[in-house]
């Protein structure tokens, strides 16, 4: 294993020599312990936003759930400005970041399941997930008030990234409500700009590679994700009962379908089941965006009774408490 050059920037537990940590099996089913075999053949279907084709859309959140979008027309300076900041701060000393992350931003570890308010949820010492990041609602950056330069600058790229990704989000959404023949008044809802959020996300060195995992298996809870990854690998996705690496691709943004999504299409389209690898080498540094229906919006589908995005989220919040792990979508299917 390569030498951990800055150990005082991992959290305490990610510390002691990487050992003696037991992790949950994610999602819970039974595909998730049968498979264990990567493909490491990128087929992920790849889409150019400047010349958008609706039926490989179409195709694409059909049979992936997920695209690889290029030509998007983010500023590559942006992206990389956004990265070297994100790895500055997350060099800092644990202690330093848990100080400095104050609200609406927070800083988190172990684990990716937060509160509204950005907390972690407990989820008990035998399910720690090698990451730790930082969450950035994106609708409240203007209440943010820190005199630390590095942080502030940090702030300005990501509200700066953050327009971009929503132009993005919005524009691929009309085009699969499209595609979906959603009606106009209720698809307005659907998506709102106002409910995006960034994580930043490090994933330490491990030297149990294969025992434990950066993020274990999960769908996102969103209608759309669009993650920006560096040139580590680690992202697998499910894809016909087989686990494939996402290659990182310079200058390319992913985007993959949540639940909200799933619900909202009657689930012609699949909200992608997901999973971070960890590596014993090298760091590993992504950047996601997330969005959500609008507040009070009710998703219509002829699958599941009517529900919010706060009825999800409440109930996914009670989940992960009482049992550990996301059940997600079933809980709001219609019997029979």
């Amino acid at each position: 294993m390569a030498e951990v050059r800055n150990l005082k920037s991992y959290p305490p537990v990610f510390r002691q020599q990487y050992t003696g940590i037991q992790q949950y099996t994610g999602l819970h089913d039974a595909t998730t312990t049968q498979i264990q075999e990567v493909v490491d053949d990128d087929a992920i279907p790849v889409l150019d936003f400047q010349c958008l084709n609706l039926g490989k859309l179409r195709e694409a959140c059909e049979d992936w759930g997920l695209f690889r979008l290029v030509n998007h027309g983010v500023p590559l300076t942006l992206m990389s400005q956004l990265r070297d900041h994100a790895r500055n701060l997350f060099s800092l000393t644990f202690e330093s970041k848990q100080e400095l992350f104050t609200k609406p931003m927070s800083y988190f570890w172990g684990t990716t399941a937060l509160t509204p308010t950005g907390a972690a949820l407990s989820t008990g010492s035998q399910n720690i997930n090698w990451v730790e990041g930082f969450n950035i609602p994106l609708s409240q950056l203007s209440q943010f008030q820190n005199e630390n330069e590095t942080l502030d600058s940090f702030r300005i790229l990501v509200e700066e990234y953050g327009s971009h990704l929503a132009r993005l989000a919005t524009a691929i959404f009309g085009a699969m409500a499209k595609n979906l023949h959603l009606d106009p008044e209720l698809s307005k809802t659907y998506m709102s700009e106002s409910t995006g959020f960034i994580r930043v996300y490090r994933y330490p060195q491990c030297s149990m590679e294969n025992e434990a995992w950066g993020i274990n298996v999960h769908t996102d809870s969103s209608v759309l994700s669009v993650l920006n990854q560096d040139q580590v690998a680690g992202l697998q996705v499910l894809k016909d009962d087989n686990w494939l690496q996402v290659k990182p691709i310079p200058d390319t943004l992913i985007f993959n379908l949540g639940d909200m999504m799933q619900a909202i299409s009657d689930d012609k389209y699949k909200s992608v089941k997901h999973r971070v690898k960890v590596n014993k080498e090298k760091e590993r540094f992504s950047i996601c965006y997330f969005v959500f229906p609008a507040e009070g919006s009710v998703i219509q589908s002829s699958k599941y009774r009517p529900f919010t995005y706060s009825d999800f989220q409440a109930q996914v919040q009670q989940d992960v408490k009482t049992l550990g792990f996301k059940v997600g979508l079933e809980r709001f299917k219609v019997a029979g």
